[in-house]
């Protein structure tokens, strides 16, 4: 749980009174409090902060009285050789080319006294810190050494991350003799978890608390990233100010980011006195270049932090950062291996699958393990498929909607859906949380999965809304706790978080559907080029070869013809039998050819698509089949007018007269009808034959019925085939069996589509489209 619910419940309560606006700017001040400069430091140390051109001390604490026997005063200004010889003046330079940050510890003679000099590079110069050696430093050193690896070596034996960082929290203890050691955890907002404790027996644990994101600010959380290290040896002791040149802009503070002896701020002080504490450790652990936590070392009575102790400590937690990363490698390999498996089942079965929806839902448990849902649904356009535990599918197309709308990144997930989306509280059993993966920008292709509601307990350590304080005049400032006792929540309508591994595999699969995708459009590409190629070719061929062909069948008919006429006299029966099946087979022949030549006329020719009323394409088609067909008793209905439509209204025309001359004759009925109409977007949608969707992408529907002998459900594709009848070539008037061959050209050449539904002996509907 974030401390998000902690927070928001304080604010609702902040904005109800008033001067609200200005409240709300008070509250958040925490964050830009410059902790950075303070302009003191604690008192067991001094610093000086010179030019490092030509050493001068430009700035220096008030206290340098006491430890090298020289006011303050009387060392602004002065090059720093008035502190130390030649030889440790050539140290400081070395150390300055060196550049090495914080890493620049110099042991230094001041005054007849050691001291441990830290010294780093700021923006305007450098600052030298000094305190004093410890009597037996070299001892301690040694000691400290020895311990150090001592404690590595058990650490590298402990097994699993909780057993690994609880032993971290026991050899600093047994190092640096601290009262508490414990170590916090941040989550992403910042709020943190003692997830490791080593302590006294009479002090209360804090192992499993938790701490709002106001304990440690993000100024501080900042600060520990780029200095890993803050300590105090007694947090209540006075701050000493520091003095610079009266040339200097006393306007612009000295840096003291990297300084050790920083002062602690009051509202820490306080903090830590409330807490019970008198001096403290804290070291920063830093994993993938993010704090992920610190080590924090607590006593109940003031405490000397020698520098060789604070090395140790800091070697022991660097170690700590390296085994963090170690092991959250090694779970994310573990999932790494688990999701590469799934991967591999995913694009094998996208590759294979007739549908994309077919191959992500089948079967169902790999997609939610995916990325550890309970639910899933996945979005093709309108089509809308429900995997696992899910909100109804109303509910999942209003969510839909209401994503359209945060933004158009290919991941959006959350943990609390009801707290973003009102209306999810309603299913917040199942859909608490929320990932949503856009696979497509253009089309609206996703995939949603979903986690329930998981009721949370968290135990905080001391209310979290002390930390808020309302001043007399309305203010609100950021203030200590005074109480660290236990004080619990319960959290609603949050799921467990999505983990970032998790997100990634989501990603990951949106890229291999992509890219297989985007090769299949490729190949689909490629086979059209080709198909194309061959078409043209084979429109060519056929006009080519029908025109070809009619000259030697003419031959044929001709010389027949004059074989009948002139040598009738020397044939006998039989023979002019065979030249009559001659001029017969020639003429259905050349029937034929002038079929195939129409057909591939059609291939080749260019499509003259204008703004054409049908109506008149129509009635054009029932003169010349009535022309062709005068049964008096045969009916064309038609119920109403047809639409425009952006057509060639020549094939059209052809495609009219070659369903009404089917209409005409197989129809055995005493009455025979046909009738023609549409049906308009709405009227499709409503009767369910597809989807909704704008039904300004919707083309009419055209239907031509009639009486007639109709089909059986073998024969309803056949049909459309080149020179294929049901029957004899002399039942039903003949014919070459290629009119409903040119109907679907016609209808395929506008991009559109036709079929046939019939019932044997009742009658027969074609339905079409025209794009």
């Amino acid at each position: 749980m974030s401390t998000c619910s902690i927070a928001e419940s304080f604010v609702d309560r902040v904005m109800d009174q008033p001067n609200a606006s200005r409240n709300m700017n008070s509250i958040f001040l925490h964050d830009r409090i410059l902790i950075h400069i303070p302009g003191t430091i604690q008192p067991h140390g001094i610093l000086l902060a010179f030019s490092e051109t030509d050493l001068e001390i430009q700035w220096v604490s008030n206290n340098t009285g006491p430890y090298l026997g020289v006011a303050a005063q009387n060392l602004l200004g002065q090059p720093l050789s008035v502190l130390l010889d030649p030889e440790q003046i050539e140290s400081v330079r070395l150390a300055l080319l060196e550049n090495l940050g914080r890493a620049n510890r110099l042991q230094l003679l001041l005054a007849e006294q050691w001291f441990d000099g830290m010294l780093h590079q700021t923006e305007t110069g450098a600052i030298l810190e000094l305190e004093r050696s410890h009597p037996t430093s070299e001892t301690l050193e040694l000691s400290l050494s020895r311990a150090v690896r001592k404690a590595i070596v058990k650490l590298q034996q402990r097994s699993g991350l909780t057993e690994f960082l609880q032993g971290v929290v026991e050899e600093v203890r047994s190092i640096t003799g601290f009262d508490r050691v414990h170590i916090y955890r941040f989550d992403q907002q910042g709020a943190g978890d003692v997830i490791a404790e080593a302590k006294v027996a009479e002090l209360d644990s804090f192992l499993g608390l938790h701490f709002p994101e106001a304990n440690i600010p993000s100024v501080s959380r900042d600060l520990y990233k780029r200095c890993n290290l803050r300590c105090s040896p007694e947090v209540s002791a006075a701050p000493i100010e520091l003095l610079s040149l009266e040339k200097n802009d006393s306007s612009i503070p000295l840096d003291l980011s990297f300084a050790i002896l920083r002062s602690v701020h009051p509202c820490c002080v306080e903090y830590y006195e409330n807490m019970g504490s008198a001096a403290f450790l804290a070291i920063a652990l830093i994993k993938d270049r993010q704090l992920w936590g610190l080590i924090s070392c607590h006593h109940q009575t003031p405490k000397i932090l020698p520098y060789e102790l604070r090395s140790a400590c800091e070697l022991i937690a660097q170690f700590a950062a390296l085994e963090l990363s170690t092991q959250a490698d090694h779970e994310e390999w573990d999932n790494l291996i688990r999701f590469k498996a799934l991967h591999s089942e995913f694009i094998e079965s996208i590759s294979h699958a007739e549908s994309l929806s077919d191959a992500l839902i089948t079967p169902i448990p790999r997609l939610l393990e995916l990325v550890a849902a309970q639910g899933a649904a996945v979005c093709l356009d309108n089509d809308i498929t429900l995997v696992g535990t899910t909100p109804t599918l109303e509910q999942v197309r209003d969510l839909i909607e209401w994503t359209q709308l945060q933004g158009k990144e290919s991941l959006f997930q959350t943990d609390s859906l009801p707290k973003l989306y009102a209306e999810a509280e309603a299913f917040k059993e199942t859909a608490s949380g929320l990932l949503l993966l856009r696979i497509s920008k253009v089309r609206r292709y996703s995939i949603l999965w979903f986690r329930p509601e998981v009721l949370q307990t968290i135990n905080w350590a001391g209310n979290p809304n002390d930390a808020f304080q309302v001043e007399a005049n309305g203010d609100i400032t950021l203030c200590p706790r005074n109480s660290f006792q236990l004080w619990q929540e319960t959290v609603r309508l949050t799921s467990l978080p999505w983990k970032s591994y998790e997100l990634t595999n989501a990603l990951d699969l949106r890229n291999a559907i992509v890219g297989i995708v985007l090769q299949k459009a490729d190949e689909l590409a490629k086979m059209n080029r080709e198909l194309e190629r061959s078409n043209r070719e084979l429109d060519s061929f056929a006009f080519a070869a029908s025109h070809d062909l009619r000259e030697p069948l003419r031959g044929i008919h001709n010389y027949s013809t004059i074989l009948q006429e002139d040598y009738t006299q020397i044939l006998d029966n039989e023979g002019i039998e065979y030249l009559n099946t001659i001029k017969t087979l020639t003429q259905r022949m050349d029937t034929l050819i002038s079929v195939l030549l129409k057909f591939s006329q059609l291939g080749q020719a260019e499509l003259d698509l204008q703004e054409t009323d049908l109506n008149d394409v129509l009635h054009l088609a029932i003169e010349v089949v009535r022309a062709s067909r005068p049964e008096p008793q045969f009916e064309i209905r038609i119920p109403r007018p047809l639409p425009m439509a952006q057509c060639d209204a020549v094939m059209v025309n052809e495609l009219f007269c070659n369903l009404l001359s089917n209409a005409f004759k197989y129809n055995n009925k005493a009455e025979g009808w046909a009738e023609v109409g549409y049906f308009d977007p709405a009227e499709q949608i409503e009767k369910g034959w597809i989807k909704p969707r704008p039904q300004d992408s919707i083309p009419p529907l055209f239907y031509l019925q009639d009486n007639g002998i109709g089909m059986r459900s073998r024969h309803l594709e056949i049909v459309f085939k080149l020179f294929k009848r049901l029957h004899a070539q002399e039942e039903y008037g003949g014919g070459t069996g290629a009119g409903l061959t040119i109907a679907r050209k016609v209808v395929e050449r506008h991009g559109g589509r036709i079929w046939a539904e019939s019932t044997y002996g009742e009658g027969s509907t074609f339905y079409f489209t025209l794009q």
